[in-house]
């Protein structure tokens, strides 16, 4: 495009001042659509800041309990049924309320290496043919280290107690059968103990099974386990 110096005269000043007034409009909006989205811009990035860094601080600790979980997983302890004497199994009056005592005898033992296990909370009862026959029995909180193992013992002790009315007919045939087979249960709550660090509570639960020869003529002394019996824990 040629535009001869003729045309740039000063005759035609005018009119070029009107091409530039023309002109100016997107010169004059630019910086000021540019300054307003930069404002809005400088507004919302604190808020995106703190949600990345809410993020990221949220992602590390996941990631730092995921990972102590995978190093040291924890094993729910095990508990071993030692020993159990029943010294009173027997229904009275006329409505036939059960009356009982039983003396047990369990190990429990912490399989893990890396970890304490901290019992906050520990109940034990009998049931026969899923009807509890004693009342809950606590045991004191104790502290058990690594791979220790500790003896607990319970009397356990039931009076005046409502059962089904066939309980009697229950405990006659097992008798002629020979054997008596009673579950002791244990329920509570316990914590993990890693160096200084303690976790939250976790509900556990026992379950042990006792066999018991049970002859037609009664024995003198108490019904008796001493056979030793692995018990079922659910954590």
């Amino acid at each position: 495009l040629f535009i001869s110096f003729h045309f740039l005269s000063i005759a035609n000043l005018p009119f070029l001042y009107f091409l530039a007034w023309q002109m100016s409009p997107i010169d004059v909006k630019s910086p000021k659509h540019c300054e307003e989205k930069g404002f809005k811009v400088e507004k919302l990035f604190p808020k995106k800041k703190l949600f990345f860094c809410f993020s990221t601080i949220s992602l590390s600790i996941l990631s730092f309990i995921f990972l102590l979980y995978l190093t040291l997983h924890p094993t729910k302890p095990n508990f071993t049924l030692r020993e159990a004497d029943i010294y009173q199994l027997n229904l009275s009056g006329p409505r036939q309320l059960l009356n009982s005592s039983i003396q047990l005898t369990l190990v429990s033992k912490n399989p893990n290496k890396k970890v304490g296990i901290y019992y906050d909370e520990l109940q034990v009862f009998a049931s026969y043919k899923g009807q509890q026959i004693t009342l809950h029995t606590s045991l004191p909180p104790f502290y058990q280290g690594h791979e220790d193992s500790n003896f607990l013992s319970a009397l356990l002790i039931g009076n005046g107690l409502p059962v089904d009315p066939y309980f009697g007919y229950e405990v006659q045939r097992d008798q002629s059968v020979g054997k008596l087979i009673m579950n002791l249960k244990g329920s509570g709550r316990l914590r993990w103990k890693v160096g200084t660090w303690v976790s939250g509570k976790y509900r556990f639960n026992v379950d042990c099974v006792a066999i018991m020869p049970f002859g037609s003529s009664l024995p003198s002394g108490p019904l008796s386990f001493r056979q030793g019996a692995q018990c079922s824990t659910t954590l």
